[in-house]
């Protein structure tokens, strides 16, 4: 009986243990208690054999490489020593150890059966765990993330039996796991083993290649910490494709280094020294191989650029690409056959083809190069920009990778207001994109030059607008007598004198007639001015001197220095400094990395750039008023009902051309009714007058609603905060760095303020002129 029930217990199932198959005689031959005994010794052994089985098919089929290790080690260590146990107790035995043998070689069921009293809590929490890993959810098997989360879960049982079992599979789960981890931070690599169950996932619709399946992340790596292994598992596979970095003995010098830090981290993992290790591993690639590959220089340039072609840093770009493309248009006015002015906004009959924007590209960089003089150094930015930037038509497929949502070059970014600023530049969706260079796009993303690009379309329409206002005042017929009086002697002679009369009388009631477009336009010009002043120098010009300064300064800004103007010599001067140190800086490879940090140019890995970036963007688009769509919605009317009245005044120029050409030498154009025409267009100029006027009132009155406007205010607060939230670079919150590069961080400067434009918008009583009184008397009052 004894031999039957160890062997049983050996992992052999024995037909005498099993339930229900003994016959009642043979039951009433033991008594209860013995039952019961055999009872127990039935269950231990029929979850010995459950479990010899299924982690037997667990390891050889599982498609989780840390569900087969664990399943492995409850084989191989915790049925081990049950088995050992088991010998144990047949050695005692035979030996007659007093411990189980009595008087007369007597050995108690209850003694037996007593030494494996501890193994039955372990084996039924041990078949709980295989039964969790080998669950028949064909859909959805078991992965690394939950296994590794529900033993830690269990480490806080009340049990010590059952925490030390979980504590030892903790660790063989937490090791194969992090030998993964290492295969991806070490290496770039993604582990051929159990691919599909590690959170990294090959990705060929993001633009880097890679992202994240958070379901598949063990609770203790934060959010922060799984960035940071994208972006260092990221670059080096970058590097790797490339081959353009040579790691030498310093690269191995660096890995074994590494190394180490993985493996003294000690299970259960810490989530806060975990995210030190990777920290450490990101610092220390940043600081040897990626510094090589990503220096400072290359950076600054970059930045300068977006700065000063989508930012509009560069006022010579916006205004020849704003009259390229006007030329672009008139020229297929003239060569369209009877192309009549229709009332209606844009230009809806002249359809511009991808060709024709791309030549006003080129030609905008001939008429930048033709300002330069003779003898003037190369410009090095203008050259760059020729090179990258591209005028894309938004509905066809733009030069910019574009690996992430379908449409995407047609959405604007996350949070931003949907107002569709770039169809004004041609009246069709026009966009400047930028291709991202090799070595740039580890800190540089497509989703930052989209928001580039709609940044630029808004700043670019307001300045058209107010170019094309001003424009106005050029044409000298429209301002003065034209043509003018006869001279003497003729003008004494009474031919001479009615001529001059006639002229003049011409000339009043024309004067009279542009009397108040001239207040209107003046209005909407002083409106134009202040509104891109403030967009220009107190926000943007703001903001990159502080991101600037805190690129080349590593976050030691001078309160003074950051509240002083922007000087483009001071601008030159840092940048050529920071180049040359930069450059000192590649030419010491031999010497300590630490020495390279105490050089007088600052550090900043990719990674805290790509936040510090996102963060400066998204600051930047949320004090240019770009996430509030009311104020968006009303300005883009207005710039709409300014192009309309721009085009009105050409066109009655057009037509008092014709007139007088009519009058003075006698060219009749028998196809027109010009007189009709002209009536036609000042009723069209009193309506768009009123528009115009209306579009400012509602623009201003929309700005003081949001100065008052506590839920907005709260939004800029967090947007200074780098707080997250939906809008531009989202995940800029997440995304924070370690408590040791906490103090060098960068947080946005506090600049501009509505209240600061709102001071200056003061219109006195114009607005509420014309209300009671229409028609021309409403243009004096301004």
């Amino acid at each position: 009986m004894l031999h039957e029930i160890l062997l049983s217990l050996s992992g052999h199932p024995s037909p005498l243990l099993r339930d229900g198959h003994a016959d009642s005689a043979a039951q009433s031959v033991l008594s209860p208690p013995e039952r019961q005994l055999l009872k127990t010794a039935g269950h231990l052994s029929r979850l010995h054999c459950e479990l010899i089985s299924s982690t037997a098919h667990i390891s050889a089929s599982h498609p989780s490489v840390i569900c087969r290790a664990v399943s492995t080690a409850i084989s191989s260590t915790f049925l081990a020593a049950f088995q050992r146990k088991v010998l144990e107790v047949e050695d005692n035995i035979l030996q007659k150890n007093a411990s189980l043998v009595g008087t007369y070689n007597i050995v108690p069921l209850t003694a037996v059966i007593g030494e494996f009293t501890g193994w039955t809590r372990r084996m039924e929490w041990l078949w709980d765990l295989v039964q969790f890993i080998s669950s028949d959810k064909e859909a959805s098997p078991c992965r690394a993330a939950q296994l590794i989360n529900r033993l830690r879960h269990e480490l806080q049982t009340g049990y010590a039996d059952i925490g030390e079992t979980a504590l030892s599979l903790v660790k063989v789960a937490e090791t194969a796991w992090l030998k993964q981890v290492s295969a991806w931070v070490l290496y770039g690599r993604v582990p051929a083993l159990g691919e599909k169950d590690f959170f990294i996932r090959e990705n060929m619709d993001d633009e880097q290649g890679f992202s994240i399946e958070h379901s598949l992340l063990p609770s203790f790596v934060a959010p922060p910490t799984a960035a940071s292994m994208l972006f260092i598992g990221t670059s080096l596979n970058r590097v790797k494709t490339r081959n353009s970095i040579d790691p030498g003995n310093a690269g191995l010098t660096h890995l074994l280094s590494q190394l180490q830090t993985l493996a003294s981290l000690t299970s259960p993992l810490n989530s806060a020294a975990f995210s030190r290790a990777i920290m450490s591993i990101r610092l220390t690639l940043s600081r040897t191989t990626l510094q090589k590959l990503l220096p400072l220089s290359k950076v600054l340039e970059m930045l300068t650029l977006l700065r000063g072609f989508f930012l509009l840093g560069r006022g010579e770009f916006a205004m020849a690409l704003t009259q390229q493309a006007d030329q672009a248009i008139r020229s297929r006015w003239r060569r369209a056959d009877n192309l009549a002015y229709q009332k209606q906004y844009g230009l809806g009959n002249v359809t511009v083809k991808e060709g024709e924007v791309a030549a006003v590209l080129v030609k905008t960089w001939a008429a930048l190069g033709s300002m330069q003089s003779q003898h003037a150094e190369d410009d090095d930015e203008l050259e760059l920009a020729r090179e990258l930037l591209r005028l894309n038509l938004s509905k066809t497929k733009a030069s910019t990778p574009m690996k992430g949502r379908v449409g995407t070059d047609r959405q604007a970014p996350s949070g931003v207001a949907d107002t569709p600023f770039r169809n004004l530049l041609f009246s069709v969706p026009v966009v400047l994109t930028s291709r991202i260079p090799a070595p740039l796009d580890l800190f540089l993303t497509t989703s930052d030059i989209q928001a580039y690009t709609f940044i630029n379309s808004y700043l670019l329409s307001i300045r058209r607008s107010h170019l094309h206002l001003t424009d106005l005042w050029k044409v000298t017929s429209l301002r003065r007598h034209y043509p003018p009086p006869p001279r003497p002697p003729y003008s004494t002679t009474r031919g001479g004198v009615a001529r001059t009369r006639a002229l003049r009388a011409r000339w009043s009631d024309r004067s009279s007639t542009m009397r108040s477009t001239w207040s209107t336009s003046s209005a909407a010009i002083f409106f134009l001015a202040e509104t891109e002043a403030y967009l220009q120098i107190e926000v943007v010009e703001g903001l990159w001197e502080d991101f600037h300064s805190w690129l080349t300064d590593s976050g030691q800004r001078d309160n003074e220095q950051s509240k002083s103007s922007y000087s483009p010599d001071v601008f030159s001067r840092n940048t050529a400094n920071d180049v040359a140190n930069e450059n000192d800086a590649q030419d010491n490879d031999d010497e300590p990395v630490h020495q390279t940090q105490n050089s007088r140019t600052p550090h900043h890995d990719p990674q805290s750039l790509a936040i510090a970036h996102r963060l400066y963007l998204r600051t930047l688009t949320r004090r240019l008023l770009l996430t509030q769509a009311p104020f968006t919605d009303a300005l883009y009317d207005l710039l709409v009902h300014v192009d309309h009245l721009v085009a009105l005044v050409h066109r009655l120029h057009g037509i008092w051309t014709s007139m007088d050409l009519e009058a003075d030498e006698g060219v009749v154009d028998a196809l027109s009714d010009l007189g009709a025409e002209e009536a036609d267009v000042r009723a069209g100029i009193r309506d768009v007058e009123a528009k115009v006027k209306r579009g400012v009132e509602v623009v201003v009155g929309v700005l003081r609603r949001l100065s008052t406007d506590s839920a907005f205010m709260g939004e800029v607060e967090d947007a200074d905060d780098g707080g997250d939230g939906t809008g531009l670079g989202s995940g800029v919150g997440d995304e924070a760095v370690g408590e040791e590069e906490e103090e060098a961080r960068y947080t946005p400067r506090r600049t501009g303020g509505i209240d600061r434009l709102l001071m200056k918008l003061d219109f006195g009583g114009w607005f509420d002129t014309g209300k009671a009184v229409r028609g021309d008397e409403g243009g004096d009052e301004f």
